[in-house]
């Protein structure tokens, strides 16, 4: 996932500019008193006053203390609203270089505090992070208020705007001024006086809204986590997991007791392996009703208000939902595109998810009667463990055999750089010099096919108690030949930390997501645009993914699996059996994976296409009701993701666009087919892509882009043959 929370448009208005970010998915003017007042306090000690002195600007995490952080934003949020105001009294004449240039200019030390800021309070979190976020979250949604509804910059950019066929300007820079124009035209530029501070009004309401739900989430899914006392319960779990589950109680001061932590998702991995059923429902149960209940952490009135005022601020912009406003700007370009694609997928996917459904029933039936117990009505707590026992039967694949070929460090160096290299010739070196924020993160210096070096990276796997769930990337600093920046990129996962001593076994879906959140990164390190504004994966959220879920693609291609599946003991390759059986089994279990999903989605397009009059939900009916209306309320298979803890849709910018996964992974599967019918993984078809895709970051709009790869329009085919969801095969 590319986490748009940790791009905010408060960074500048470059990155603002960025139209991927909603603006409530952000949180901008601040008061001119308060801004003044906290940049008193900023002197140059403190480690933001002046661009990082270590290479690329990687991050001072050495220096850089918790106090440092709210002074550097409010003096960042003063800095640019100087820089802009003298942009918006220039008493020349509006000019590309004196308004569009100089606002891309403008705000670094914004940039430059915010992108470590809003990374670490997403991966390395603690109470005085959290405070800052909430003390700054109103204050920073003022601030891009203050930038976007201003009437004189707005007067400059229209009159450059509406002279721009007269500049003869490059494509990349007309693009530029474009993007300005509809930033402005869409964050309300065009409003009335009074329906502007409308506007920020509610601006400031979904950005302290904004904070609660993601401190509620935090808090709920800690608190969500199981405590066993007695080991025997978790029989079915390896020795590896159960020593990480003991690692993690004693980590919070229970020793001897077993923790099974709660990840982001509806369903947790470990029901996968669990036999004792009620311990399995316990796990479920707590990870279904996160920030469902009443008290402290409670959302649901929370996104019931996120909910009606975007409904209303879509209104006062002129649209009839807050879907039909965030999707404009989008390849989709519309709520019905997104809805007709998610329909036709959700239909065979449903069909598809019966059927396992009562391949799985069958199963429980036969290893009860085998045991002489009574059986059972499958239950969403049973689908993984005993959809585990079905891909034994049908596919013979046990997980266990699998995991000891999936060392995570090798994954990373012979799977994922190895498969970088072979595509666009990059190579990685570790650096063990510069600065870490928490001793498991790792850092590597990228060098181009030419041995050049260009970007820094970093590496963030494992879960820990105040780290948000899930995995993204996202950068601490963004390309941009125009202010002489290189990428620094980051990774961040949630995988299992082993006990001590022990190798970092992950699963074959673990291994999918390292190629994914590489394929993100290497939109960042590819990147090769003049403006911040465009840089790397500041595209539409309907094709960010794109490179993403298209890079999971070289996971199982043949020589990059030989180079990094290898028995974390012997060494020795995984046999060419097993590689069969995982082949074998990639359409395995895609009915529920892809209703979870698409669920989802439309749960989110259904939020967002309440009407403006409409009254406060109540969330959890609205979200029986909108799945029923789908048909996609299968009692088994959950949405991946409920209403009170869905992070992607009401606080890291994908609201009405989490679509986006399906969106791009029918352009991910067309691509991949176009690389088979050219010869498959070689530096020529790698190049081609960098070319026309990665390093294009968002310069042109998304929909050319794709047709300057493929050369022709993409087909939904691959995508539905992988999935094993089609009726005939996909043609060439």
């Amino acid at each position: 996932m590319f986490r748009a929370r940790l791009l905010p448009s408060l960074l500048t208005i470059a990155i603002a500019a960025s139209l991927t970010v909603s603006i409530d998915a952000i949180a901008g003017p601040a008061a001119a008193t308060p801004a003044t007042a906290s940049a008193a306090v900023f002197t140059p000690a403190n480690p933001f006053y002046a661009p990082s002195p270590l290479q690329y600007q990687a991050p001072q995490f050495d220096r850089i203390k918790d106090a440092d952080y709210e002074p550097a934003l409010f003096a960042g949020m003063a800095q640019q609203r100087k820089e802009i105001d003298a942009i918006a009294n220039n008493k020349a004449p509006p000019t590309f270089q004196n308004t569009i240039v100089a606002m891309e200019r403008s705000g670094q030390l914004l940039t430059r505090v915010s992108k470590i800021f809003f990374n670490l309070s997403q991966s390395n979190t603690d109470d005085a992070m959290q405070k800052v976020e909430e003390d700054t979250a109103q204050p920073l949604a003022e601030h891009q208020d203050a930038i976007t509804l201003n009437a004189k910059l707005f007067a400059r950019v229209k009159a450059i705007y509406d002279s721009r066929a007269k500049l003869h300007l490059d494509p990349e820079s007309e693009h530029l001024v474009e993007k300005y124009y509809d930033m402005f035209v869409h964050n309300g530029a065009l409003l009335s006086d009074v329906d502007k501070a409308k506007i920020r009004d509610m601006n400031k309401r979904l950005a302290t809204l904004f904070t609660e739900f993601g401190k509620n989430v935090l808090a709920s899914t800690k608190d969500g986590a199981v405590v066993v006392d007695d080991k025997a319960q978790l029989d079915g779990m390896s020795d590896a997991d159960i020593a990480a589950a003991a690692a993690a109680a004693k980590a919070r001061g229970m020793d001897g007791k077993y923790l099974l932590t709660l990840q982001n998702t509806t369903v947790q991995p470990v029901l996968a392996s669990l036999k004792n059923r009620a311990l399995r429902e316990k796990i479920y149960r707590a990870s279904i009703m996160r920030s469902d209940v009443a008290g402290p952490n409670d959302n649901r009135a929370i996104i019931a208000e996120m909910a009606q005022i975007r409904a209303q601020r879509a209104k006062l912009l002129g649209y009839q939902d807050f879907a039909s406003y965030n999707l404009e700007d989008q390849m989709a370009k519309n709520p019905q595109a997104a809805i007709d694609l998610m329909t036709k997928v959700a239909a065979p996917a449903v069909a598809k998810a019966r059927a396992e459904a009562a391949r799985i029933q069958q199963q429980i039936d036969q290893d009860q009667a085998a045991a002489h117990q009574p059986s059972f009505k499958l239950e969403p707590w049973d689908w993984q463990l005993y959809a585990e026992q079905v891909r034994k039967a049908e596919y013979d694949l046990d997980e266990a055999q699998i995991k000891p070929y999936f060392v995570l460090d090798r994954v990373l160096e012979d799977g994922v750089f190895f498969a970088a290299h072979q595509m666009y010739g990059l190579t990685f070196k570790e650096r063990h010099d510069l600065p870490v924020y928490n001793p498991d993160v790792r850092v590597f210096e990228v060098f181009d096919a030419k041995g050049k070096s260009i970007a820094l990276y970093y590496f963030d796997y494992f879960a820990r108690d105040n780290k948000h769930g899930g995995a993204w990337m996202d950068t601490f600093v963004d390309q941009s030949h125009l202010l002489g920046q290189h990428a620094v990129v980051i990774n961040v996962c949630n995988f299992t930390k082993p006990a001590p001593g022990q190798p970092a076994l992950i699963s074959f879906d673990d291994v999918t997501t390292m190629f994914h959140e590489f394929g993100h990164g290497l939109h960042g390190l590819l990147s090769n645009v003049e403006y911040p504004m465009f840089s790397g994966a500041s595209t539409p959220r309907d094709f960010v993914e794109f490179p993403s879920q298209f890079n999971e693609n070289w996971a199982l291609e043949p020589t990059v699996f030989a180079n990094y599946a290898k028995h974390y003991q012997t060494g020795a390759p995984m046999p060419a059996e097993l590689v069969a059986k995982i082949k074998k089994s990639g359409t395995f279990n895609q009915g529920y994976e892809t209703t979870e999903y698409v669920a989802a989605a439309l749960l989110d397009m259904a939020w967002h296409q309440l009407p403006a009059d409409a009254p406060r939900q109540d969330a959890d009916a609205f979200e029986a009701a909108a799945l029923k209306k789908y048909g996609v309320d299968l009692p088994q298979v959950p949405p991946r993701y409920r209403s009170p803890y869905f992070q992607h849709i009401w606080g890291n910018g994908y609201a009405a666009g989490y679509y986006a996964y399906l969106w791009t992974a029918v352009l991910a599967q067309d691509a991949f087919a176009w690389f088979n019918e050219h010869g498959g993984m070689t530096r020529a078809n790698g190049q081609h892509f960098a070319d026309t895709v990665l390093s294009r970051g968002g310069t042109k709009d998304a929909h050319q882009l794709y047709l300057d790869f493929r050369g022709a329009e993409p087909k939904v085919e691959p995508y539905l043959e992988k999935k094993g969801l089609n009726v005939a095969p996909a043609k060439p």
